[in-house]
């Protein structure tokens, strides 16, 4: 399997499928790159280099102990792009993903990034504050982390309704689909799930926005129950200067991997690495 070294040494595991101009993808947590395996095939189909890579502290990459924060998910996505000498690239991110690919930009700037892509992304704060009135209370994260240090196994099969709108009346969402979360979220080391909650939820990420200085789509489900959207994807598209802001009505927050969005998604994903 291929793999890059970060700069602490970290193995970090990374699919690389197709060729032309290179998207980069970032999971979102509690995943692997193995959640962004529809979209890697359709870009891939239609003439991209399609990569993504297991973040640090699960999937098939290293399990640190330290470093599972932005900041080193951010130098880690630089190392990628550093090693495989990446030019020109579309930087796509998912929830905590976006997160990362905003950190990248805000510590490496855009000298190798075309274009952005955040979907249902934490961006620019998760947390409510004084500030931040629309964020999450701090006790919704201490449950979190509640979840993943007494009974992971069980929290992460109950986070999947809420994660794809399985909860919601009407739902077609497969067992399979859930199956496939928790199967995903299980490779995650318990170490690195449980410091990544700390990362999405208190880093703000304002200024990192701002830094932002390449055409960007930012994208949100107005259903989203993980990240809401209006502490999210409405405040983002105000703060980054060229961003499209697209809201999918009745959308979860793991909209590109439930078939009913997902199909959209992909047609917009390829419309704005094309444009």
């Amino acid at each position: 399997m291929p793999f890059i070294k970060a700069k602490d040494g970290t193995d970090i595991f990374y699919k690389d499928w197709g060729s032309g101009q290179p998207i980069v993808f970032s999971h979102g947590w509690p995943l692997t790159a193995d959640a962004w395996d529809p979209q890697l095939k359709v870009v891939a189909d239609n003439g991209f280099r399609a990569i993504a890579h297991d973040r640090r502290g699960g999937g098939r990459s290293g399990q640190t102990w330290d470093g599972n924060n932005l900041d080193t998910y951010a130098d880690d996505l630089d190392a990628l792009i550093e090693a495989l000498d990446l030019r020109d690239v579309i930087l796509v991110g998912h929830s905590t993903g976006g997160g990362e690919v905003a950190r990248y930009i805000g510590r490496h700037g855009t000298e190798r990034v075309a274009k952005a892509v955040l979907l249902s992304a934490i961006p620019p704060l998760m947390l409510k504050t004084d500030a931040n009135p629309e964020g999450l209370p701090i006790d919704v994260f201490d449950q979190i982390r509640a979840g993943v240090e007494t009974d992971r196994s069980q929290f992460y099969q109950d986070l999947s309704a809420n994660f794809y709108g399985a909860n919601r009346d009407g739902s077609t969402v497969s067992q399979g689909t859930r199956d496939e979360f928790w199967l995903w979220s299980m490779q995650v080391g318990i170490k690195g799930a449980y410091d990544c909650v700390k990362a999405f939820s208190e880093t703000d990420l304002t200024e990192d926005l701002k830094r932002i200085d390449v055409p960007t789509l930012i994208v949100h489900g107005d259903d989203d129950q993980i990240v809401p959207i209006v502490a999210a994807g409405e405040k983002s598209s105000k703060i980054v200067k060229d961003a499209t802001f697209k809201v999918y009505p009745g959308a979860p927050h793991g909209l590109s991997m439930v078939p009913k969005f997902a199909g959209r998604f992909n047609a917009d994903l390829l419309e704005f690495a094309r444009s």
